[in-house]
């Protein structure tokens, strides 16, 4: 049971931090770097609503509710990224992120859906021989959750040392970071089979 247990929460942590799939590690960096260490419960939400976003997709799959056209979600995944990352390049600096609830959490969400519909099928053969989905889910998505953090930490920490030490301000820490991640998705987007 325990063994079981540590699987599927490490299966989810490496379902993050797999270099080979970094378009999450892409989507949590552009969505982490305009905060400091002291906007962490904002950020926490942030990954949390995320991370409900992509299990609800993943329930959804692996109970045959939706069935999804994989090269369209291959094709959406680095859209939702540089959506977000030319929202930060647009309003780097003019506080956009320190807004009530609305569009960044929705979208947050909405994304979450996208991208856990990029994992269903990938779930759906580790579900399929489990005895209890729901439970296998919810180690899973603490799995990820873990991961989230861990890279949310690492960026927090980076822009404080970048802001601190090196003396970047807000605005070009947030600027460069993010005109990086559109560089690297762009490629990403264009090469998507769905594109044909």
């Amino acid at each position: 049971m325990l063994e079981n247990f540590w699987f599927h929460v490490e299966y989810g942590i490496n379902h993050v931090l797999d270099i080979n799939a970094y378009d999450h590690v892409l989507f949590l960096i552009v969505l982490t770097v305009p905060y400091i260490f002291k906007d962490w419960k904002r950020v926490l939400l942030l990954v949390s609503l995320f991370t409900l976003g992509h299990t609800l997709s993943l329930v959804l799959a692996a109970y045959n509710v939706v069935s999804v056209n994989g090269q369209l979600v291959e094709f959406l995944i680095p859209v939702t990224i540089m959506i977000v990352a030319l929202f930060n390049v647009f309003t780097a600096g003019k506080g956009a992120q320190k807004e009530r609830v609305g569009v960044l959490f929705f979208s947050t969400l909405f994304f979450g859906l996208v991208h856990g519909l990029g994992f269903a099928r990938e779930f759906q053969i580790l579900v399929g021989r489990a005895d209890n989905k729901l439970v296998t889910l919810l180690e899973f998505a603490l799995g990820i959750e873990i991961a989230q953090v861990i890279i949310v930490f690492i960026v927090l920490f980076l822009g404080y040392v970048m802001q601190t030490v090196f003396r970047f301000s807000k605005r070009d820490w947030i600027m460069v970071v993010s005109a990086i991640v559109v560089g690297l998705v762009i490629p990403m987007i264009l090469g998507s089979d769905f594109l044909g």
